[in-house]
C-alpha cells in the first residue's frame, strides 16, 4: 500500500479523504493528501498525493509527486514522480518529469514527460552527442 512521506513537503501535514466520504468542490493544500473516498474537483497541492485502492477523483490534478491505486479521470501534473499501481485506472493525459507503471495499471490518454532542469536537458544533449559519435 501506498504511503504518505511526512519528509517530502516542508509543513509534515496529512490530509485525508476517507472511504465513504464525497468531496464536490476544488482543494487546494499545502501538505500531502490520501483519497480513499472520492472527489469531484480540481486538486492542487505542493506535497505528495495517495489515491488508494477505493479513491476516485475527477479533475484535474496538479503535485509534486504521486502513487496513484485507484481511478482518476482527468489531466495530471506532476512535477517529479508519478507511480501507477496495479490497480489504478487513469482516464486523463499526464504531464511528468518521471513515470512509474507497474503491471496491471491501466492508463488511456497522453503522456507527455519533460525534465523542467536546464541541467538535466544540458545533460540529455551531451548523452545523444555522444551517442551519434
Amino acid at each position: 500500500m501506498a504511503k504518505l512521506n511526512e519528509n517530502e513537503n516542508n509543513n509534515g501535514v496529512i490530509n485525508l479523504i476517507g472511504t465513504g466520504t464525497e468531496i464536490t468542490g476544488d482543494v487546494i493544500c499545502n501538505g500531502d493528501i490520501r483519497i480513499d473516498g472520492t472527489l469531484n474537483g480540481n486538486l492542487r497541492t505542493k506535497g505528495k498525493v495517495v489515491i488508494g485502492d477505493t479513491g476516485r477523483a475527477k479533475g484535474e490534478v496538479t503535485c509534486k509527486n504521486a502513487d496513484i491505486s485507484g481511478k482518476v479521470e482527468g489531466k495530471i501534473i506532476i512535477s517529479e514522480l508519478i507511480s501507477l499501481k496495479p490497480s489504478s485506472l487513469i482516464t486523463g493525459d499526464i504531464v511528468t518529469n518521471r513515470l512509474s507503471i507497474e503491471p496491471g495499471a491501466r492508463f488511456t490518454g497522453n503522456c507527455n514527460m519533460s525534465n523542467t532542469d536546464p541541467r538535466a536537458s544540458e545533460d540529455s544533449k551531451k548523452e545523444t552527442e555522444h551517442i551519434r559519435k
